[in-house]
Parts: structure tokens; sequence; C-alpha cells
């Protein structure tokens, strides 16, 4: 069975996990209704992608 020789230190330890932090997701402007959006995705606001409407919202 494999046991670790020697403890591993703080600093081997924190430059393993030096990679595995969680990053913010990426946000552009909706150009219609200035919301953010995730980029190249319609936008979850007014429904538009590149100036063409694909998702009606009906407006109470």
């Amino acid at each position: 069975m494999a046991v670790p020789k020697r403890k591993i230190s703080r600093s081997r330890r924190g430059n393993r996990r030096s990679h595995d932090a969680l990053s913010a997701p990426a946000l552009s402007t909706c150009p219609q209704c200035m919301e953010k959006k995730p980029p190249h995705r319609v936008c979850p606001h007014c429904g538009t992608y590149k100036g063409r409407v694909f998702d009606k919202k009906e407006e109470i």
C-alpha cells in the first residue's frame, strides 16, 4: 500500500492547488437593454441576439 514517506509542506500543497480557484463567469453587456448577459447567448432579459428578436417576452 502506498504511504507518503514525508508530510507535504503547506507550500507544496498550495502550489498544487494554485489552479483550483473559481473564476467569475464572463459577462457582456446587451446593446438593446444594457443588462449583463453571457457572451454569444440570447439576452435573458429582452430576448435579442445581434439585433434580432428570438424570444418574445410577454409584458403584463
